[in-house]
């Protein structure tokens, strides 16, 4: 089975992300930390599919620092020790946690000294705001960077370049003839669009992507969820 187009897709370095220019663009505060290689604790903010582990990501890469990953649907207060110990003995590391809005207190105070004694830079990802779902203490510490939905212009480069640079699509030889149908059920969601790109790729006739051909396949995809009652929202 081959990794899905949005993960072949990831942008390695910050020139390659599409969107998300207030942040990444040349001259702007979060771009210029990363090339000085000096970032400070932050929290992502922003909907699903917009570039956040994409960025925790290039961070990580860029800096060349220890990165460990954790969700914070299935970790716990000992994954965040075993995390804070192993960069201690590293010197420091990146910690990213995935929807760190859903850790209770005591997991957020847990990162607390670590983040304070500069052990962790600590990334987390939300898509709630920060204000009301971070620990004030943790939230005073971190530096809070809003990411927005793409836009269609941007939705639409996205598309250009899975179909141009992706070695699977290229074989495919496809037409991009209209884009609305794309970008209106994506909503800005970049992960959703690819996802979605790739669906009807492999499940159109001929070679050239209409409106038509991407609501037909769509539709076709949700009946056969809601069939199986593996439709989830």
């Amino acid at each position: 089975m081959s990794t899905p187009l949005a993960e072949r897709m990831r942008p390695k370095i910050l020139d390659e992300l599409i969107g998300q220019e207030q942040l990444t663009g040349k001259g702007s505060i979060l771009r210029t930390a990363i090339d000085n290689g000096k970032i400070p604790s932050m929290i992502l903010w922003g909907p699903p599919g917009v570039g956040k582990t994409t960025i925790a990501n290039i961070i990580a890469n860029t800096l060349q620092q220890t990165f460990f990953q954790l969700s914070a649907i299935s970790a716990g207060v000992k994954d965040i020790r075993e995390a804070i110990d192993t960069a201690k003995k590293l010197n420091g590391a990146i910690l990213f946690i995935d929807e760190i809005h859903r850790f209770n207190k005591s997991q957020q105070d847990a990162l607390l000294g670590a983040v304070e004694k500069g052990i962790i830079t600590l990334i987390g990802a939300t898509t709630e705001n920060p204000s009301f779902e971070v620990n004030s203490a943790l939230l005073s510490r971190s530096q809070v960077y809003i990411l927005k939905a793409l836009n269609d212009d941007d939705l639409v480069k996205l598309m250009q370049h899975a179909l141009a640079n992706d070695e699977i699509l290229q074989k495919k030889k496809i037409e991009l003839k209209e884009t609305e149908a794309l970008i209106r059920i994506s909503g800005g969601d970049a992960r959703k669009l690819l996802n979605l790109l790739e669906i009807v790729s492999e499940n159109m006739k001929g070679n050239i992507i209409t409106d038509k051909t991407v609501m037909e396949i769509a539709q076709q995809r949700i009946a056969l969820y809601d069939k199986s009652g593996e439709q989830h929202y």
